[in-house]
This record gives structure tokens, sequence and C-alpha cells, in this order.
């Protein structure tokens, strides 16, 4: 994501000589917000706002966690304007000191593998619907009739695909073709909103059931608040935010807050009427993914299979590399405190390795995943860490050193300590529903 940010800064900005760094006017800087947050986790909302108990109980959600999405932004900003630093853990370990920065860094990288997970995810869901449509379009059968081959498996499309595809994009030390492709993440969710909506007002008829499941009580709560992990996924571009506002030509707080709030306000629009309409066009049996909800030979889904598809096959190598990256300093690190130095031979070794297992594990959970509800669920929990108890941590440090007022110190370190509850409370409900799920599944 951070990679993803500055590539497409260095696209977009332009600078007065080779030797400056580049900087970003507004509209940069809104699109790129917008090119890091828009993506996969879209998929997901339609199924969040049947979770929730509806429309009303869903935005209600939404708008609560907006406060805290736009406040993690602004903190952020402010921390690197004091830290002078333009990455993520760069600031956290600056701010907060070496354990929570080593602590970032592990969840950094545990965050993006799971990311990998979820894409994987989301490509075999759309194989299996795209290889339907191509097997009934051929010999002209209906899903339901479709006899059982290994070969029509997608789980075994999945390992060709990261086989032909993926694993050869990850290996190389630079990726660059995502400077011309990280945009397609932004199209595909663009396109399938548009597409959510237009299906919805074409329908002859509307009898989905969309009264909830739980209409009050604790379960009808805990349905509310078992929703948050979806949205701090689909709104999660805290880690780029920093690289964004490193590389802006104006970095006056002020501007930064409104370049953060007009970004927000857009993927509220995005995510709001992708999650409403899709809710109510399938109702209760909308699927945790909805192109998995529209029939495998709808053009205009195949489409947006497409899109995602091409999508999440050009980012998954960024994603592998940046979180390679963070273990590949580390066996560095070990490597030059034993031997006092490190070959060209050994880091290209351990870079092919790296990547080789990251891919093998990544691909083994995906193939026995059920949906994309439950990985998005723990990737969730993990997104509070960026989006609630790390900004929060840099406010109350930064309260600590820098020069104002009493009353704004109070005020700061209060409201940082209660993002970091907020935080903690989304980690720990996150974590017990996995757990549940688990053990449910046993």
């Amino acid at each position: 994501m951070e990679e993803l940010a500055r590539e497409s800064i260095s696209l977009l900005a332009r600078s007065a000589s080779h030797a400056d760094p580049p900087r970003l006017g507004s509209f940069g800087a809104i699109f790129i917000m917008l090119k890091s947050a828009l993506g996969a986790g879209l998929l997901n909302f339609p199924w969040a706002f049947e979770k929730a108990g509806g429309v009303n109980k869903a935005i209600s959600v939404e708008m609560v966690s907006l406060v805290f999405l736009i406040s993690g932004l602004i903190i952020l900003g402010y921390a690197s304007s004091i830290s002078r630093k333009n990455t993520y853990q760069d600031v956290v370990r600056e701010v907060c000191g070496g354990a929570i920065g080593q602590l970032c860094e592990v969840c950094f990288c545990f965050n993006l593998f799971m990311i990998s997970v979820a894409f994987l995810v989301v490509v075999q869901d759309q194989l299996d619907k795209l290889c339907v449509s191509l097997y009934e379009t051929v010999t002209g059968s209906f899903e339901g009739e479709i006899p059982y081959h290994w070969y029509m498996d997608q789980r075994f499309h999945l390992f060709i695909m990261c086989l032909i595809f993926i694993l050869p994009l990850s290996i190389p030390k630079e990726i660059g073709i995502q400077k011309y492709t990280s945009v397609l993440g932004t199209l595909a969710a663009t396109y399938l909103c548009v597409a959510v909506i237009v299906k919805y007002y074409m329908m002859d008829e509307h009898s989905a059931v969309i009264t909830p499941e739980h209409s009050e009580g604790k379960d009808s709560w805990a349905s509310m608040f078992s929703v948050v992990p979806t949205i701090c996924f689909g709104f999660q571009c805290h880690e780029a935010c920093i690289a964004i506002y490193s590389s802006m030509e104006n970095k006056k707080l002020s501007h930064w807050v409104i370049i953060s709030v007009i970004s927000m306000f857009f993927c509220l629009l995005i995510y709001t009427l992708t999650g409403i309409f899709g809710f109510l066009t399938f109702g209760r049996t909308v699927a945790a993914d909805i192109l998995m909800s529209y029939p495998g030979n709808d053009v205009v889904m195949i489409i947006a299979r497409l899109l995602f598809g091409i999508s999440i096959i050009t980012i998954y190598p960024i994603i592998l590399l940046l979180g390679r990256s963070v273990i590949l300093d580390l066996m560095l690190r070990i490597r030059r405190r034993r031997r006092g130095g490190v070959t060209h031979s050994f880091e290209n070794q351990c870079r092919v390795i790296l990547t080789v297992i990251w891919i093998t594990i990544t691909l083994l959970i995906a193939m026995f995943v059920p949906d994309m509800s439950e990985v998005i669920s723990v990737i969730g929990g993990i997104s509070a860490f960026f989006i609630f108890i790390f900004p929060g941590l840099c406010l109350v440090f930064t309260m600590q050193s820098e020069p104002v007022s009493p009353r704004v110190r109070v005020v700061c370190t209060v409201w940082g300590v209660i993002t970091v509850i907020v935080g903690a409370f989304i980690l720990g409900q996150s974590t017990t529903i996995a757990i549940m799920e688990i053990f449910h599944k046993l």
C-alpha cells in the first residue's frame, strides 16, 4: 500500500528537478487516497449491511466509524510533520519508541499476509463463477447439471493462476508493472458500484427479504458491532496516508484535514451505495462476496469479475513485496551481525525462498477458507492497530512533548486514550469472532 502510494505519487506529481522529491497537489492526494482505500473490500459491504440488521443500522455504524477513521488520518499527518518521517512504521517508532515500533512492523507484516489471503479468496470465487459461465456457454448446461472433474475445481485453477502469473510477477526485487495497473482496483470498485445500482433498478420485482434476523436485544447490538471489521478493511488507507502527506506541496494540518474528509466522503459514498443496493437486491441471501450472488452468465458482472481478478493479480505482488521487505530486512540484519556482511547471491536466495513460502501458505489458507467474510474479520481486527491503536498512541505520546496549552493537551490525550480503547475493543471482538468460527467448524 505504501509502495502503491509512492509509485502513484511519482506518476502524478511534477517535480522541479530529478533530484527533488515529487510534490502532490490536492487533487492528486485525494486520488491516491481513494486508490489506496477502494478495492476488494467493497465486495463484502452488502453482506455487512445484512449482518448489521439493515440499511439504517449499517449507515449508523459507518458514520460513527468515520469519525475515528478521519481522526486517525489527521493524527498520522500531524505525527508525520513532527517526526519528519515518511513511512508508517518510522513515524510510530520515532514517536512511540522502539518497542511499539517493532510491534507495528509485526502487525504490518501480518496484515499484509492476511490481505494476500483475502485477495486469493476473491480470485478463487471469481474463477469458479467464470468457469461455470464458460461451461454453460459451451455445453448449454445449467450450473446444477455440471459434473465434477478435478480440472474444474476452483482450487486447481487458483493453483495454476499462482504458478503461472502471480509467482513470476512476485519474484523480482522491484515491481514496475503496478504503476500502470494499480488504478484497476479503483476502476473495478467504481464499476461494481454503478453495476449494482443499475441491476437493482432493472429488476422486474423486488422480492428480497430485508427484515433483520435480529431486530432487538443483545443479538441486534452484537450484529451491528460485528460489521466494524468489514468497515475497517474497506476504508483502510492509513498505512499509505503518511507517504501521501509527506509528498504534498501544502502540508498545513488544516489542508490535510480537508483532504482526509473529502477522501473519506467519496469512499463512504461508493461503499454505502453498493451496500444499500446490494442488500436490497438480495436481502438475507446476499453472499459474503456480492459478485457470488449474481448468476455466472451475467455479462455485466462477468466484466466486474474480470476487472477485480486482473487488479488483484497485479496488486498481490506489491502486497507480497511490502511484507517480504520487512522479513528480508530482518534476515539481512541478523546475517550482517553474524557474518559481517551479506552477499548478493544470499539476498537473492532469501528473496526467492520467502516469495515461494509466502505464496504457498496464503494459497493453502485461501483454498480451505469457506468465504471471504472470515478472512475480513481477521483483517479488520488487525486494521484496528493501524486505524485506532497506533494513531491513538501517537497522539498520546506527542502531547507529552509538544508545547501546547494544558487544555489542548488534556483533550487530545483523552481522545487518544478513547481511540486506543475503541481499537482494542474491535481487535478483541474480531479475535473472538474468529475463535468462535473455528470452534463452530470443529
